[in-house]
């Protein structure tokens, strides 16, 4: 997986706001959640949301689809699990104590 790519992907998520807004679409499954609730349920001004909103979809971690009058946003769950299985990969691949054994304190390893 291209570096540049994941570091973008986790560039937007380090922002507080940004995280909420993600995690907010993660929780709304695939099916998404029209802008307006995402706003209810974020509590920030609609300029701002947009903005963030617009840091998620260029980076690929979200997307939106217009439904009429209907703006509906969506995580894209294969661009999380790539940047999750980037972040794993290599899990103790260095380490002197193998994933195999007690000692190894990662859960992505078990």
């Amino acid at each position: 997986m291209d570096i540049l790519t994941q570091a973008s992907r986790l560039e937007a998520l380090g922002n507080p706001t940004r995280l909420a807004i993600y995690r907010a679409l993660v929780r709304a499954g695939h099916a998404g959640t029209p802008v307006g609730k995402l706003q209810e349920t974020i509590g920030i001004p609609a300029s701002t949301l947009s903005h963030h909103l617009a840091k998620l979809c260029a980076c690929g971690l979200a997307g939106q689809t217009r439904e009429g009058t209907v703006l509906r946003c969506r995580a894209h769950y294969d661009v999380m699990d790539q940047l999750v299985g980037f972040l794993v990969a290599e899990c103790c691949v260095d380490a002197a104590v193998s994933c195999a054994s007690e000692e190894c304190a990662s859960p992505a390893c078990g």
